[in-house]
């Protein structure tokens, strides 16, 4: 596929850089050299030095026979005249924006054929906040992912000396948690993947990622670990794009604290945000955190545009005595450095938000992915066509699938219902498939796993 991407920062690099191992054809467009430089330097594409709303630099660029345009730039307003241009001019089949103002983003009729011509609109910003609202309402988990429209979650936890699970078999859930259905989908151990056999022996410090219908999703943790205390008291360190968004998703059910280092920003916030105590200062200020109770805090999200202050922040407060910390971190070079330390969650915006575009990339009927363990790993949600004949899983029971090596189907759902796959269920056409893939590399044997024959159609 020939893919052109719009914007060479956090999200559209890492978007190439998946896209690249995929064997696309790849050209990436912005107006700084310097960046596209060093995207060249590590990755075998094309670059463009220009204007991404220009039909000369979109030209240069080869969008005349695109089959994708991805206009990911930090201007909502370059992402919108660009898919304008690549569906007026040269008919490019699909055209994906990534839009950051709500006052686009609340009304659709922007995005539509007779205005902007925007096939999919995406808002890392909107999908890092729901990320987090995750993480907050699930003290338990290091990541929780949703599929089927909210039925099915991917939840990984962190194994403990003393908790249900360590020194026993994984066959052991099934006689523990004999009312819930569950599965595990992969367990990875000081970073290395460990194949999930009945007879696998859970270790202190495993990480586990189950599945199960979301309304299980909390009797599963109980069984899996030790409950924390509900989150009360939250505390957010930035008041930039995601942090504002955070703390509106979150002060009407938590005690929430915002601080941020502009005056104007602390006047602008406080007329915006009706519950949340909106504080100014220096968040690696540690008289302020102690002034400020950080000790009491159930959750310190330091959220800020500066990694270091992130970093700094988050170690400060879990010092003093925050129960977890969570930083957000561009550089994903740091995330694999701090991540299960004294930082109890590192998050790569790009990593949590490259799902929602790899989504509309993927061959085959794909209706969901979700980047794992710093993308190193992947969830997809794959729907299945066709019939024994035509397709390698539909009418076969599990066992019967010759699945990639590291690939796990975990669950399905089916007309609305969720079925947690075991050896002898059996695949139906339209049944949407959870696959847990350990090694990005055999992404295109799954999708070519679910791929129909031409002649089904």
């Amino acid at each position: 596929m020939k893919i052109l991407i719009l914007g060479a920062g956090q999200v559209g690099s890492t978007v190439a850089e998946n896209l690249v191992n995929e064997a696309n054809d790849i050209t990436v467009v912005d107006s700084d050299a310097e960046k596209l430089h060093q995207l060249q330097d590590r990755l075998d594409l094309r670059t463009v030095v220009g204007n991404a709303a220009h039909p000369s630099t979109l030209e240069q660029a080869g969008i005349a026979d695109a089959d994708m345009l991805l206009a990911v730039t930090q201007s909502d307003e370059v992402n919108l005249v660009a898919c304008k241009l690549a569906a007026s001019l040269y008919n490019t089949p699909t055209r994906i924006a990534r839009i950051r103002s709500t006052e686009y983003l609340n009304r659709e009729e922007v995005f539509s054929t007779d205005n902007f011509c925007v096939d999919f609109s995406i808002c890392p910003e909107q999908i890092l906040t729901e990320y987090i609202t995750k993480l907050i309402e699930f003290p338990e988990a290091l990541q929780v992912l949703e599929f089927a429209e909210g039925k099915v979650s991917l939840v990984a936890v962190r194994a403990f000396e003393g908790g249900p699970l360590v020194g026993k078999p994984l066959s052991f859930l099934r006689t523990h948690m004999p009312q819930v259905d569950t599965r595990v989908a992969a367990i990875f151990r000081k970073d290395r993947a460990v194949s999930p056999e009945g007879t696998t022996i859970i270790e202190d410090g495993d990480e586990i990622f189950f599945i199960a219908a979301t309304e299980n999703i909390r009797r599963v943790l109980k069984e899996m670990r030790r409950m924390d205390k509900p989150n009360k008291r939250v505390m957010i360190v930035g008041g930039g794009n995601i942090g504002k968004r955070l703390a509106k998703a979150l002060e009407n059910d938590y005690q929430v604290k915002l601080i941020e280092f502009n005056k104007k920003s602390c006047e602008r916030l406080a007329s915006q945000l009706s519950k949340t105590l909106v504080l100014h200062g220096d968040c690696t200020d540690e008289k302020l955190l102690q002034q400020e109770h950080v000790e009491d805090v159930d959750v310190f999200c330091a959220l800020t545009n500066d990694d270091e202050n992130n970093i700094m922040s988050a170690l400060l407060a879990k010092q003093i005595g925050t129960r977890k910390v969570i930083a957000l971190i561009n550089r994903s070079a740091y995330v694999g450095l701090v991540q299960g330390g004294k930082i109890d969650i590192a998050l790569s915006p790009a990593h949590v938000t490259i799902g929602s575009l790899l989504a509309y990339v993927r061959q085959g009927d794909v209706a969901a992915v979700h980047s794992l363990r710093r993308g190193a790993a992947e969830a997809l949600e794959l729907i299945a066509h066709g019939d024994r004949e035509s397709s390698q899983v539909v009418g076969r029971r599990i066992d019967e699938i010759d699945s990639p090596r590291g690939a796990t189907i975990g669950a399905i759902v089916r007309d609305g219902k969720v079925l947690i796959a075991h050896h002898d269920t059996v695949i139906e056409s339209d049944d949407h498939v959870i696959v847990f893939v350990i090694d990005k590399k055999m992404i295109r044997k799954v999708e070519q796993l679910f791929q129909v024959k031409l002649g089904f159609f």
